[in-house]
C-alpha cells in the first residue's frame, strides 16, 4: 500500500494529485501544523528523520522530497510514459521545469512570505516602521528584481505551449502548481495572462480536483 504522509496547506498535495493522475491506490494520513509557528508535528519525524511532509511511503520504501517522490512514483508505475516525455527536447524541457519549480522559483517566494510576515509579529512599535522598511528594500532590491524574470519566462514559455514540457500535461505541470497556485494573493499576477490562464488549466484537471476532494485546497500564502 502506498501512504502519503500530508500536512495541511503543503506541497505534499502535488502528491496526491499525482496519485490521482496515474490511478493508483494510496491512503493519507494527514498532519495538522503547529498553530503557534505553522511548523509541521514531531510525530512526522518517526517517518523520516527531518519532519517535513510530503512523506511518501510504499511498502518499506521511504521517499522524501517532492521532485525525488515524483520521480520515484514514475519510474515505478509510469512505464507507458503517460506524465513524462521520454526523449529529446521535450525530455529535456521536462527535467528543467520539473526542478525549476523548487530550485528557482519558490525559495523566492519563501523568501517573500517571510518578510511579508514580518511586520505582522509582535515588536515594539517604534520598530515596526523600521522592520517595514527594511523588509520593503529587500523586496524592492533583491527579492523582485530576480522573481520577475522568472515569471516572465514561465509567460513567455506558456505562450508558445500549453503546457511546460510541450503539448502533453506532465508531471513538472504538477510540480510548479504548488508555487504559482500558492502565491496568487502575495504575488501581483495581473502582468501575466498566460501564468493565470494555466493555472486554470491546472485547476480544472480531473486530478486535481480529486486531490482536493481528498485533502483538500491550497490556502494562498
Amino acid at each position: 500500500m502506498i501512504t502519503v504522509h500530508h500536512l495541511e496547506n503543503s506541497r505534499s498535495q502535488r502528491v496526491v494529485w499525482l496519485l490521482e493522475e496515474l490511478n493508483l491506490k494510496y491512503e493519507v494520513v494527514q498532519y495538522k501544523r503547529d498553530p503557534q509557528n505553522a511548523s509541521a508535528p514531531e510525530s512526522l519525524k518517526a517517518i523520516h528523520p527531518l519532519g517535513k511532509s510530503p512523506i511518501l511511503c510504499d511498502g518499506d520504501l521511504v521517499v522524501a522530497e517532492s521532485g525525488a517522490i515524483i520521480e520515484y512514483l514514475l519510474d515505478a508505475y509510469d512505464p507507458d510514459f503517460q506524465l513524462r516525455p521520454f526523449t529529446g527536447q521535450a525530455l529535456l524541457d521536462y527535467r528543467y521545469w520539473l526542478h525549476f519549480a523548487e530550485g528557482s522559483l519558490m525559495p523566492l517566494l519563501v523568501m517573500k512570505l517571510v518578510l511579508m510576515k514580518v511586520p505582522e509579529n509582535p515588536m515594539p512599535f517604534f520598530i515596526k516602521p523600521i522592520a517595514k522598511m527594511l523588509m520593503t528594500k529587500i523586496q524592492e532590491n533583491f527579492i523582485l528584481p530576480r522573481l520577475a524574470p522568472q515569471l516572465s519566462y514561465i509567460e513567455a514559455r506558456l505562450q508558445q505551449n500549453k503546457w511546460l514540457a510541450g503539448d502533453a500535461f506532465s508531471a513538472a505541470d504538477i510540480q510548479i502548481s504548488f508555487p504559482l497556485m500558492a502565491s496568487k494573493s502575495r504575488v501581483d499576477l495581473s502582468a501575466y495572462p498566460n501564468i493565470l490562464n494555466y493555472i486554470k488549466a491546472l485547476e480544472a484537471q480531473p486530478g486535481f480536483i480529486n486531490a482536493v476532494k481528498k485533502v483538500g485546497s491550497f490556502k494562498t500564502l
